[in-house]
């Protein structure tokens, strides 16, 4: 299908991004990548009169070194995620996370922000941000301020950006030395998951230290499966320990039931998809 005919702005700077956000209200739409609204527009599902375009706003790119901390501007391409240097070193899950996320043309397209931004629940950046304790840093006609990935994520496809504010950074604190994997469960390449599994973790010697688990597509948000990190830490970074530790991931899930499994299906797999995930961060 065709979209329906809107007007549309390119704005230089952040400043002038907000002011036509703010003129515009709720006629207008804010345009990242495009990976995600460009099919929402074509099939009719959203039909703005004005479509903002982020892509001149150079300020809102890069990678960053924070101190405790790296900071991934909004419109961070994932294709440049995937290859930074200090993402590959600091926040490896993230990198992880990037190489399973659709195909390259996508990646090359595609914007960090505007990907976290769009929060589909089983969209691949959800759950990592939440398992490394991200936080969102929101701009609006009042000023900045940052919200924790716990808090960001509010329902299905909504977050806690609100009408007149636009995303602008993502601040990622640093896990320097911890192993990562994320294992994601398709049917066809560069599918969306059926469930998939962020893990990122921190021995001692032959000891789990720390585990951070994310889940993708086990809730109408991205889940952070605390009781499982609590399981882990402490024991044996062997196995039938982490078996154990992880048999109960799927407790206080709710997971949608569709033609490609149902919720009791993808409970299985989040077992299955974390004790892998846990293992293959353990070893690398």
């Amino acid at each position: 299908m065709i979209p329906a005919q809107f007007d549309y702005l390119a704005p230089a700077t952040l400043e002038e991004a907000l002011a036509a956000l703010a003129e515009h209200g709720d006629e207008a739409k804010i345009i990242a990548g495009g990976q995600s609204l460009l099919p929402v527009l074509r099939m009719r599902l959203n039909a703005p009169e004005w479509v903002i375009d982020l892509g001149r706003i150079e300020s809102l790119r890069g990678v960053r070194d924070e101190g405790d901390s790296l900071v991934v501007g909004a419109m961070t391409t994932h294709a440049d995620v995937r290859t930074d240097p200090l993402i590959a070193e600091h926040a490896n899950l993230i990198q992880r996370a990037v190489e399973h996320l659709a195909d390259a043309q996508i990646r090359h397209r595609g914007t960090f922000g505007g990907a976290l931004a769009h929060a589909d629940p089983a969209g691949d950046l959800g759950a990592p941000a939440l398992a490394l304790q991200a936080e969102f840093v929101i701009t609006g006609a009042g000023g900045e301020r940052t919200v924790a990935a716990a808090d960001f994520f509010e329902d299905f496809m909504t977050t806690a950006i609100g009408d007149d504010e636009i995303l602008t950074a993502v601040r990622i604190p640093k896990h320097t030395g911890w192993g990562a994997h994320y294992e994601k469960f398709v049917r066809v390449v560069h599918q969306w998951p059926i469930v998939a599994v962020a893990a990122t973790v921190r021995t001692e010697g032959d000891t789990i230290a720390e585990a951070r688990i994310g889940l993708t597509n086990m809730g109408s948000v991205p889940l952070r499966a605390q009781g499982v990190e609590s399981a882990l830490a402490g024991q044996p970074a062997t196995e039938d320990a982490v078996r154990r530790a992880v048999a109960g991931v799927a407790e206080g899930t709710n997971p949608p039931s569709d033609l490609n499994g149902d919720a009791d299906y993808r409970r299985h797999l989040a077992v299955v998809l974390t004790r892998r995930a846990v293992l293959a961060a353990i070893g690398g």
